[in-house]
């Protein structure tokens, strides 16, 4: 049952978890832009589509971004209390610092558990969904745009120049339009001016030409010699351009990314481990049969390399005994043969393994993180709460600084275990919990410095300690 106690750290916690959350969702999806900035300049992109686009990265970096914001509440929630000495006061009366982190740490338990539901059946989704439309964002073509004296080839089959464009940017001067379709060269339309519009569907393109001409090449490109030059001048002349090609104008479907273990849940993730470890046992178990299929003389020795004559012969110790000389050369190209046959054999399903391998850690990975990820919600509050405690610093300044350098520690730790994992240098299971395993002990440790009332982030007491070796040596 809670106390007023409990209402106060929690009504303390979630203002600044609000906050440090939505706060860090927005520096990620950021950082996502800052990376893919050029692939969405220039392409005509919807604010419906921009916006839909955000939706789905934002849902796939929730995960991420949850320990994060528990890591940096949790500091300035104690960090406040210390500093406005009502920490102090609790402690005084008797309650220990593990009593008041309970109910916090139950919020952070259920967070966890909001986090797994959501990188369980929520993020697979988002992934899928975010992935094909990047993927299609990014293949689209650029917008049509013109600059003056700039050749622009993005419609399929011209290349347009133009010298000058008006304020208006319909009236154009110094007009170049190359037509690409020839197969024996490139005609071209040349014009002192005209007016160019987009048709209101914004399909076509098109040129009003005034006072140019037009330049074709007619004939067969097989007979050079029966080839005739047309010169076309005219006053005006009507030239339409199809920006279909242009833009962003499909959808990819989903289907398209459905089999990367990224997109499957952890029951699907499992049945998937399961069937890649059957399929890649019945691979080594082909690959033995395959290879000692071409050395069948082993299942045929003859009776006499067993075991001595019933003569009283001696016992046949070594082939070389039993081969005559004529036979060596086509014995030995044959096991040349055999040999060779036999390694490009092995190699080839050395390679199948390794590849079939490689998947199934990634879907081992897969499984492991949405664990690791919503567990984290708990290591960090574990870390966070006594850190601020100790420190007794409120606000955004020394909070933020700790939560960095903390969530980096995690965040490489468990970037550099992943890599170790697909590497397979380490399993997949100590690779995606190596994170947990360096952070737990801290979390622990920090806990038990603030149960103590450590100085350990006091800068008195390091100046002191600096005094007493001065005052020493000295």
């Amino acid at each position: 049952m809670f106390k007023k106690l409990d209402k106060l750290i929690i009504k303390a916690f979630l203002g600044p978890f609000a906050a440090t959350f939505f706060i860090v969702l927005l520096v990620l999806v950021m950082q996502f832009f800052w990376l893919y900035i050029d692939d969405f300049v220039g392409k005509g992109l919807g604010t419906g589509l921009i916006l839909e686009f955000i939706w789905y990265l934002s849902a796939t970096l929730v995960p991420l971004a949850l320990p994060l914001a528990i890591l940096l509440s949790s500091l300035m929630t104690f960090g406040n209390l210390g500093e406005s000495f009502e920490l102090v006061a609790i402690k005084s009366a008797g309650i220990s610092l593990l009593r008041f982190m309970r109910p916090l740490f139950v919020v952070a338990v259920l967070l966890a558990g909001v986090a797994f539901i959501f990188a369980n059946y929520v993020i697979p989704v988002a992934n899928l969904k975010q992935r094909t439309l990047l993927a299609d964002i990014v293949y689209a073509k650029p917008a049509f745009d013109l600059k003056e004296g700039v050749f622009y080839d993005k419609i399929s089959g011209f290349s347009i120049k133009i010298g000058k464009k008006e304020a208006n940017d319909s009236v154009i001067r110094d007009v170049i339009v190359y037509e690409q379709g020839n197969p024996l060269q490139d005609n071209f339309i040349i014009a002192k001016s005209g007016i160019m519009r987009v048709t209101p569907d914004k399909r076509f393109l098109e040129f009003n030409l005034k006072d140019g001409w037009r330049y074709q090449e007619r004939g067969n490109a097989y007979e050079r010699n029966n080839t005739e030059y047309i010169r076309l001048g005219f006053k005006e002349y009507r030239k339409q351009f199809d920006l279909s090609s242009l833009g962003f104008n499909s959808r990819t479907a989903d289907s398209v990314n459905k089999n990367n273990e990224k997109m499957y849940s952890m029951r699907q993730l499992e049945k998937t481990i399961d069937s890649l470890q059957k399929e890649n046992k019945r691979i080594r178990q082909q690959a033995i049969k395959d290879i000692f299929r071409q050395t069948a003389f082993v299942n045929y020795l003859d009776t006499v390399w067993k075991k001595e004559d019933t003569k009283g012969a001696k016992k046949i110790k070594d082939f070389d005994s039993i081969l005559p000389d004529s036979a060596w050369e086509n014995v030995n190209q044959g096991a040349q043969g055999i040999a060779a046959s036999v390694r490009i054999s092995a190699e080839s399903l050395a390679a199948s393994l390794r590849d079939k391998e490689r998947v199934l850690r990634k879907h081992k990975i897969e499984w492991h993180r949405k664990i690791v990820l919503s567990l984290a919600c708990v290591v960090l509050f574990l870390i966070g709460a006594p850190l601020g405690s100790i420190i007794r610093k409120g606000g955004l300044g020394t909070p933020l600084i700790f939560a960095i350098v903390f969530f980096m520690l995690f965040y490489f730790s468990s970037t550099m275990g992943e890599k170790f994992a697909k590497e397979n240098t380490l399993t997949p299971f100590t690779g995606m919990w190596m994170a947990t395993f360096v952070l737990v002990p801290m979390g622990i440790f920090l806990t038990y410095k603030a149960m103590r009332d450590s100085h350990l982030f006091n800068k008195e007491f390091y100046h002191r300690i600096a005094r007493f070796f001065r005052a020493f040596f000295s």
